[in-house]
């Protein structure tokens, strides 16, 4: 994901925080959790961090003033990602980012009263995080950044790079549902492009 497009959702992200929370920023410290799936010394982890840091101050927040972020960085492992979710329940945040689809479906499986909002790379709805894409529904919320369609779209960029192309390999991760989806619209549109 490209800096500009992370930016953007998360200024999109920020946007959606209560009003009513913005205009009484004098009244407490505001906690925000953030649960990062990358090292804690992870370029890409941290220029997502920055992006999100600096759209907050630019809505007005201060980060140690009227807003206090606490980050948990770690991998994609389901027990580090329930630990650091427990962790990050017990300083009570106002709400929580959760970057991933496994971190996404772990807080929502751990509150039902702290607003969440992910940043997922498959199909929310059929992921069963939210009821649908117009009316969540419950405490989740968010951005899905991996449109299902976009293994056909990429067999079809492929095939007009590389006319010639007979044989594609696609690596994924099997554990996540996104990629297989991904996985499985190029495996259906193969056949379009003369592609095995």
């Amino acid at each position: 994901m490209r800096r500009r497009e992370f930016i953007t959702l998360f200024s999109s992200a920020t946007a959606t925080w209560p009003l009513r929370a913005r205009a009484q920023q004098g009244e407490r410290m505001r906690r925000i959790g953030v649960l990062m799936l990358y090292p804690e010394n992870d370029p890409e982890g941290q220029l997502r961090a920055t992006a999100f840091r600096r759209e907050l101050e630019k809505l007005g927040w201060t980060i140690g003033g009227s807003l206090q972020i606490n980050y948990h960085w770690g991998t994609g492992n389901a027990d580090w990602i329930r630990s650091a979710t427990a962790q990050l329940l017990q300083v009570t945040p106002d709400v929580i980012v959760a970057n991933g689809d496994a971190a996404a479906r772990i807080v929502q499986q751990s509150t039902a009263t702290v607003p969440v909002i992910f940043i997922a790379g498959g199909d929310p709805v059929a992921d069963g995080l939210v009821q649908s894409l117009a009316r969540p529904g419950g405490n989740v919320t968010g951005f899905a950044v991996l449109e299902p369609s976009l293994g056909a779209k990429l067999l079809e960029l492929l095939k007009e790079i590389a006319p010639s192309l007979a044989r594609v390999a696609i690596l994924f991760n099997p554990d996540n549902p996104g990629n297989q989806r991904v996985s499985a619209s190029a495996k259906a549109a193969a056949l379009r492009f003369a592609v095995e």
